[in-house]
Order: C-alpha cells, then sequence, then structure tokens
C-alpha cells in the first residue's frame, strides 16, 4: 500500500532540483539522464531493461497507477512519493499526469543498427521541431520500421517534448543520434537500402513509385526540416527524390504526416507478398 503522505516535501530537495535540470539539453547529456513523463512512458521505461532509475510520483498518481509503479519497483528504480507541487516543478507539461520518470540514455550505436540490415529505416535530417520528431518515431514504430537515425543536425532525441510525442514510441525501436546525413546515407547504401528522399517538389510520385514495385526491398525515407524540407545537396545523395501526391486542394501535408504515408507506403509493398499486416481485430 502507499504511504498516505508525500516523503519529499520541498521543491528545493537536492532529488528534485537534479530532476529539474534535465529539462534542459546539457544537463542531459552531461549526466546521460532524460525525463519521461505521465503513464505511458513511465510503463514503457519501466519495461525497458534498467533504463528507469528514479519515479518521482504523487500519492494520488501512486494509487491510479499502482501496476505502474509495482513494475517501476521490479526494475530496480527508486521511487520518490512526492507533492504535487514537486511534480509541477519537475514536469515540463502544463498538467502534469501525477508520474515523472528519470531514465538512461538508451541510443543505439549507428553501426549496431546496420549491423541487423533493417528493412525500413527513418532517417531525420534537419529536423528542429521535438514535436515532429517524436511524432515520427511513433510512425516509424507503428508502421513496423526497424530503426530511426537522427542526424547531427536533428533535434536532441532525449528533448521532453519529443519524448512526450513518441508515446513511449522512444523504447520500442533502436534510435541512433548525431549521424551526419551523408554517413547515414553512405552506410546505409553500402548495407543494400535503397534511399528515397521524402519532398514535396520531388520528380518522383510516391504513387508511381508504388505502380512500379520498386518499394519492396530494404528502404530508408529521408526526412527534412519542417519548413524548408531537404536542402539540393542532401536530395542529390538519394536514389530518388519522392512527392506525395496532393489529390485534393490541400497546399501541402506536414511533416508527421507526410512520413506517416510514406513509411506505410513502404511497409505495404515490402508485406505484399504475405498480404497487410492486421492493425486492429473485431
Amino acid at each position: 500500500m502507499a504511504p498516505t503522505s508525500p516523503e519529499l516535501i520541498s521543491p528545493r530537495s537536492p532529488r528534485v532540483s537534479a530532476a529539474r535540470r534535465l529539462a534542459k539539453r546539457n544537463f542531459r547529456g552531461k549526466e546521460r539522464l532524460f525525463l519521461a513523463e505521465g503513464p505511458q512512458a513511465v510503463r514503457e521505461a519501466a519495461a525497458y531493461g534498467s533504463t528507469l532509475v528514479e519515479l518521482f510520483t504523487t500519492v494520488e498518481a501512486a494509487e491510479r497507477y499502482a501496476d505502474i509503479i509495482g513494475e517501476a519497483r521490479a526494475a530496480g528504480a527508486r521511487l520518490h512519493l512526492a507533492a504535487e507541487q514537486v511534480i509541477a516543478d519537475i514536469s515540463t507539461t502544463v498538467t502534469p499526469q501525477g508520474l515523472v520518470g528519470v531514465c538512461r540514455f538508451i541510443d543505439t550505436p549507428f553501426e549496431e543498427i546496420l549491423a541487423a540490415r533493417p528493412k525500413l529505416v527513418a532517417v531525420l535530417a534537419h529536423v528542429r521541431d521535438p514535436g515532429n520528431a517524436g511524432t515520427v518515431l511513433r510512425c516509424a514504430d507503428a508502421a513496423g520500421a526497424e530503426a530511426v537515425v537522427l542526424t547531427d543536425a536533428s533535434v536532441d532525441l532525449y528533448n521532453p517534448k519529443a519524448v512526450r510525442a513518441s508515446v513511449g514510441s522512444l523504447f520500442h525501436l533502436p534510435v541512433a543520434v548525431g549521424v551526419p546525413v551523408e554517413r547515414a546515407v553512405a552506410r546505409l547504401k553500402d548495407a543494400g537500402v535503397r534511399i528515397l528522399a521524402a519532398d514535396g517538389a520531388g520528380t518522383d510520385d510516391l504513387d508511381d513509385e508504388l505502380d512500379k514495385g520498386t518499394m519492396g526491398g530494404p528502404t530508408a525515407w529521408v526526412f527534412g526540416n519542417e519548413a524548408w524540407g531537404l536542402p539540393e545537396e542532401t536530395r542529390a545523395l538519394a536514389d530518388a527524390v519522392v512527392r506525395v501526391p496532393i489529390h485534393g486542394k490541400a497546399e501541402s501535408l506536414n511533416l508527421a504526416t507526410a512520413a506517416a504515408v510514406c513509411l506505410y507506403a513502404s511497409a505495404r509493398a515490402q508485406r505484399a507478398s504475405g498480404g497487410c499486416r492486421t492493425v486492429t481485430e473485431s
């Protein structure tokens, strides 16, 4: 049974101060720790080996999410019962859900990803918005991609907004960080992966690529900046520059939506011989 009163009273507690600093990138890099907020992220962190180091929770959240508290304890995390003000002080959200975990970095070396010979990869080049980065990671997970690569010009994987936007998918598939886009593309090509650059001004149409039957093999999609897409030098690295067709009157698609369309198109093509995987069951 959870204690009835918080053990951490003051937001100035050293443990609270240490957790609060992880909202800043330089402290995350120095400590190699990041924050995971909310029940879904904390549950996934607890299930991911020994990555969950500490868990701050209100008494109410500890009672509501007793199963998650149990999983956190089983994972060896140190539990801190805290006042709501303490959680609000650590949290980076407007309406905290009462659970904030401190986690170890979990990114995967790029060479390990290559050694696994992935068939579907999302490469985020020059993606600066953490919400978009997290959402693309979630889309990649949902589409069955086997890895995500964030280039050295992209946002920090462990930005709290990116972690939240991934809705736990950060813990589901290998993610490499800080890889120069030129190196990422060259090494993927060496591994037999076809490189497709997603760009609204692409010369190739996604529907045409599907009709030609060219998308069934190992594929890496390169996604660019939210505002200005991919620079010419990055597009030149790709085997094809592909646009998502706009059949209606919309001016364009946002990054995460375009990424979802592209990744699912590849997933469908790669599964064609065995049929599409069922997403939901009645």
